[in-house]
């Protein structure tokens, strides 16, 4: 995993791993309870390069933060309206971290399915990338899901 990072952000105090960990939000255990949402912007529109929270999914990513990753590029998802081109990278990272979880939660048929959805929004997404490169981003993905390597490399942002 990458050893950089595009924010000052702190990650949370854990990784959330279901069922082994307490539910960040749910739980009064959890990293993230009582934390409310912050309005996202429209990542169609909006500079990804600018948006705080974009920058601190990626870093969640690099980390190995997969559920917490999935949880704030979500609510960017939401934000871009599903169906925009946007919409469909931010859900082509999120399937890719939740694959990830997958395999540390030891369900590879789970990661492999979440990883074919993942190559179907990076198809839908166009040109829009988001500062990606989202071949790679698929290959490293498929690298941990066929267990050709157990540590992802993670996502270089292309300023």
């Amino acid at each position: 995993m990458t050893e950089f990072r595009y924010t000052d952000r702190e990650p949370p105090a854990y990784r959330h791993v279901p069922g082994r960990t307490p539910h960040p939000t749910r739980d009064p255990e959890g990293h993230s309870y009582g934390q409310s949402e912050e309005k996202m912007p429209d990542l169609n529109d909006f500079d990804w390069r600018t948006c705080e929270p974009y920058l601190y999914g990626i870093d969640l990513f690099n980390a190995g933060y997969w559920w917490e990753c999935h949880e704030v590029l979500e609510a960017l998802w939401h934000a871009a309206e599903i169906g925009t081109p946007a919409a469909h990278v931010l859900q082509a990272v999120i399937q890719c971290a939740a694959a990830h979880l997958k395999i540390v939660c030891g369900q590879p048929n789970g990661a492999r399915r979440l990883l074919e959805h993942a190559h179907q929004h990076v198809l839908w997404g166009h040109e829009r990338h988001l500062g990606l490169d989202l071949q790679a981003m698929l290959e490293d993905t498929d690298a941990n899901v066929q267990g050709r390597t157990e540590q992802p490399v993670g996502l270089i942002l292309e300023f």
